[in-house]
Formats: structure tokens, C-alpha cells, sequence
């Protein structure tokens, strides 16, 4: 077994971490992760924000155990994947972006028949499933069968069997993706909870507002490479001006030409103008004062999408 305490509470590290992808048959090979540097701690949450592709998918599976690495070193709860791949499977917890769950049987007897596969005795796996059924906030559907669920209640039944093992790291790739608003902030409320139970969370997402709401510390990554890493705070702050004005005009080309000189920088979209400024009021009593006026103005705050599209010149649903 592995000793993660020579990483002062270090439970995932991973240096020059690479996955080429070569298809069956021949063909050219695809590098999906092309050297990538991160630590995770012992207690906290760790996300991997990009758009589809990035690489976020393919790096969980290699820290999963569940891919070999092509390149660079990875250890995960100070054990090697490629040696030790059934020791780390047994104290992680799971969660895919595809729910896999037995829709014949019922709530209750998805975590009890879970549980059997780690050896555990019956009387610990019923026990076990009925704190995960309250935590889940499931009591109520735990003799009905998975298919009557709703997409929430489906996620967060997910979510609960993989804590049937009371793992050391819950991995969530793309937990949210599906489910409707109130859906979505139930989820988070419970995934709050075990950060705050000391479970250490390592999730993808390519929602902004999930990753500020969970995230301690994230990567965020575009082509396989990260571009930039820090607290959500952090990244926003040093990439980013306070605020954000987003303009959208009938002429965007012509109204871009006359307020190009405003704010600390823009950023053409499709769609619409985003003007950068500490102050977006007055960057739009600025726009005012040109004589342009916009069908419509908005002043937001920065956020990790305005990160993305700095670094990358793209929005993450590009």
C-alpha cells in the first residue's frame, strides 16, 4: 500500500501526465492529455473546468485506475495505477456522466447489492444504506423502483452509492449535466456537505457557476494542456477586470469600431459585445456618451467563462 503522507496530505499528484490515444487498426495517434501538472489535497474540492474535449474525462479515468497512463508520472494515494490499480479502486468513489444504475431494482437494494461488491458484511451495507438514503434524501423512495426517479433524484442515488465504501476521494465527472436548476443546487448542497465531512472531491465540469460554487482550487484546461490553475477568486482576479458589460447591437461591427477605445479590454462574440471594466456603469454611461446605444446592456461580475475566453479567445460551449 501506499504511504500519501509523504506528500503532507497529497492524495493525487500527477507530473508531465499524458494519454495518447491510438485507434484500432492503424491511424494517427491523438494526445487527449499532453503533459499536465496538478496536486490534490487530503479534505478538499479540485475541479477541472474546460469545454468538451479538453481533457478533463480522460484525466479522471487515469486517476480512476481505469485508463493506463502513456506518459509522466501519476500517484494516487501514493500508490501507482499501473501497479496498484485494485488497491485505489477500493477507496475511491465513482461517479460517471452516465448513470449506471440497476432501473429494476429498487432505491434501497441499488446500495445494498453496491456494497457486496466490496466485501462488506450485510449488516454494515444495510446500516450504511440507510444513513446514505437520508443523506441522499431518498428515505421516502427507498422501496420504489430507480426507473419512477426523477434526473435528480437519480444523480444524487448515484452519488450515494458511491459512497458506500467510504471512499478517501469521490471523483464526479460532470455531475450536474442534465438536471434542471433546483436539481442542480440540491446536488451542490449535498456535495457541500461532504467537502465539509472531509471528503476529498475531484470533479470536471464545464459550468462556471458550479465550479465557484465547489471548487477550492481548479485547473482550467483547453486542447488536452491547462492554461491556467488557482482558486476560482484567484484566476478571476488575475485574468480579469471586476466587472464585465455585455453590449448587443443591430450593427456590432460598426458600434465596436466607435467604443473600441473603452474599457481595459473587449471581446467580440457571436452575439454580442463584452466591454471589461472595474466599473461597468460607468464604462456604460461611457458607451452612452459615443452616441451608440445598444438594444441592450448588462453589467455582471467577472467569472471563470471571462478566464476561458482571456486565455483562449473562446467561450467554453465554443
Amino acid at each position: 500500500m501506499g504511504d500519501e503522507s509523504a506528500g503532507a496530505g497529497v492524495l493525487i499528484e500527477a507530473v508531465g501526465l499524458r494519454k495518447v490515444h491510438t485507434p484500432r487498426g492503424g491511424g494517427e495517434a491523438t494526445e487527449a492529455v499532453a503533459g499536465i501538472d496538478f496536486r490534490v489535497h487530503r479534505g478538499e474540492a479540485f475541479g477541472f473546468l474546460g469545454p468538451n474535449g479538453a481533457g478533463k474525462s480522460t484525466t479522471m479515468r487515469m486517476v480512476a485506475a481505469v485508463s493506463p497512463v502513456s506518459g509522466g508520472t501519476l500517484r494516487v494515494l501514493g500508490m501507482d495505477p499501473k501497479t496498484h490499480g485494485p488497491a485505489i479502486r477500493a477507496r475511491l468513489g465513482s461517479v460517471p456522466q452516465d448513470d449506471t444504475l440497476d432501473t429494476e431494482l429498487t432505491v434501497r437494494e441499488n446500495l445494498l447489492v453496491y456494497g457486496r461488491y466490496f466485501g462488506l458484511p450485510r449488516a454494515e451495507i444495510r446500516e450504511r444504506a440507510t444513513q446514505l438514503l437520508d443523506f441522499a434524501r431518498l428515505v421516502d423512495k427507498a422501496d420504489e423502483q430507480v426507473e419512477a426517479l426523477s434526473g435528480g433524484m437519480r444523480r444524487r442515488l448515484t452519488i450515494a452509492r458511491s459512497l458506500v465504501n467510504r471512499p478517501d476521494i469521490l471523483l464526479l465527472d460532470e455531475p450536474t449535466t442534465g438536471l434542471d436548476p433546483q436539481a442542480r443546487h440540491l446536488l451542490w448542497e449535498r456535495l457541500f456537505r461532504l467537502k465539509q465531512e472531509g471528503v476529498t472531491l475531484l470533479l470536471t465540469t464545464h459550468y462556471m457557476d458550479e465550479a465557484e460554487q465547489l471548487c477550492d482550487r481548479l485547473v482550467v484546461m483547453d486542447h488536452g494542456r491547462i492554461v491556467a490553475q488557482g482558486t476560482p477568486r484567484g484566476l478571476i482576479a488575475g485574468h480579469c477586470t471586476r466587472e464585465v458589460l455585455e453590449l448587443r447591437f443591430d450593427d456590432q461591427e460598426a458600434a465596436a469600431g466607435k467604443i473600441r477605445h473603452l474599457g481595459d479590454r473587449q471581446e467580440k462574440l457571436p452575439d454580442r459585445l463584452l466591454v471589461y471594466a472595474d466599473d461597468g456603469e460607468d464604462a456604460l454611461k461611457a458607451v452612452h456618451r459615443t452616441g451608440v446605444e445598444p438594444l441592450t446592456a448588462l453589467v455582471r461580475r467577472s467569472g471563470l467563462e471571462d478566464v476561458f475566453l482571456t486565455l483562449t479567445g473562446r467561450t467554453l460551449v465554443d
